[in-house]
This record gives structure tokens, C-alpha cells and sequence, in this order.
């Protein structure tokens, strides 16, 4: 299960206004803080939260959205961009987002922008929020981050053949790109995508 941009929005602002010492908002706060006037729609993103573990109801009381936990072991870091389609050069960290306990599997988990529609056919898109787990051993056929010559990172299904490693995208109009092995080095394995609508 994934988290939207906007429920993540949400979850920071609840985190930040614990964090003044502030009481936990009514629906109608949350809409003014977050610049919409559909209650209905703010609901929707409160219950989606709800569903999967991250707010709780507050008893019935008037101030109903409370954070269920706000460790930031919910959250992993945002490195920039990577591509699909043309390797980009990776950039330092400049977000933080909440990701569900099912992508997180270890410490190191963190998050990268897709730049680029060579993984559409694999359901990864433009704009995507691409979670990455670190790992030992990948198996073909797996999505990886990859890093080329210490320089450039990509996002592309992997596949070895004897001493190369072929990075191959999933939209017909890009080529399958080879490697010798030693030029590319295995960045972690794709666990998951989030999407804003």
C-alpha cells in the first residue's frame, strides 16, 4: 500500500504541529491548512491514512486526526532525481517521505524521483517517488538503481550475461544499454512506488 503526495503533506503537518505542542487539528483545520475546501476529499486522504496505520481516530472527540506514531523510522530520505531514460548524475537529499512498513526493509531504505518514462510499461512513471532497498544479492529480472562509472544513475530492469550487465528499460522506444560489469555498481533493488494523483 502506497502513500500519495498529498497524505504525505498531511502527515507532516500533523508531525510539525505536535512537535510546537499544538492539539491535534479538526477536519476543517487541516482543509485551511492545506489550502483545500473539500472536506470530502480531505477525508478520503485522513481515511486512507487511517486504513494504514499512520492516524487514528481521536475517541469521538471534536479533534478527531490524531498521528497514530510519528518516529521518523516511518520516514526515509528523498535523494533527488534518477532516470529513466538517460542516466542523470545523482544530487544530495532534499526531503524526507513517509513511507509504508512494507517498502521499508532496512535503515538504509530511501527515496528517488523518477525523471523520464523508459520504466512505464513496469508501471514506474514520470514524477514517481521510487522506493530503494539497499541489498546483498539481486536477482535478474529485478528493478535496481545502479550507479555507471561513479557518475550517472539510472532506474532499469538488470540482467547479467557472463561478465557484462545489460540494463534493459520496459518502453519499446529505448535500447537495452550494456555494461561491463565493473562499470556498474548495484545502488538497491525497487520495493516500491509512490505516486501523487
Amino acid at each position: 500500500m502506497t502513500l500519495t503526495r498529498r497524505q504525505n503533506e498531511v502527515l507532516h503537518y500533523l508531525r510539525q504541529r505536535r512537535e510546537a505542542g499544538l492539539d491535534a487539528p479538526t477536519l476543517d483545520e487541516l482543509c485551511d491548512a492545506m489550502g483545500t475546501q473539500s472536506r470530502g476529499s480531505m477525508h478520503k486522504h485522513v481515511s486512507a491514512l487511517v486504513e494504514r496505520g499512520f492516524v487514528k481516530p481521536n475517541d469521538g472527540r471534536r479533534r478527531g486526526v490524531l498521528l497514530a506514531h510519528t518516529s521518523e523510522d516511518d520516514t526515509v530520505p528523498v535523494l533527488g532525481d534518477i532516470a529513466a531514460g538517460a542516466p542523470l548524475t545523482s544530487v544530495e537529499i532534499d526531503d524526507r517521505v513517509t513511507v509504508p512498513p512494507s517498502m521499508r526493509r532496512s535503515k538504509q531504505t530511501y527515496a528517488i524521483r523518477v525523471r523520464g518514462d523508459s520504466m512505464r510499461d513496469a508501471g514506474i512513471l514520470d514524477g514517481d517517488l521510487a522506493i530503494i532497498n539497499p541489498v546483498d544479492k539481486v536477482r535478474d529480472g529485478s528493478i535496481v538503481a545502479v550507479l555507471i562509472d561513479n557518475q550517472e544513475v539510472t532506474l532499469k530492469e538488470l540482467a547479467r550475461d557472463g561478465d557484462f550487465v545489460e540494463l534493459r528499460p520496459a518502453n519499446p522506444n529505448y535500447p537495452t544499454r550494456r555494461y561491463s560489469a565493473e562499470r556498474v555498481a548495484i545502488q538497491g533493488v525497487l520495493s516500491g512506488i509512490l505516486r501523487d494523483y
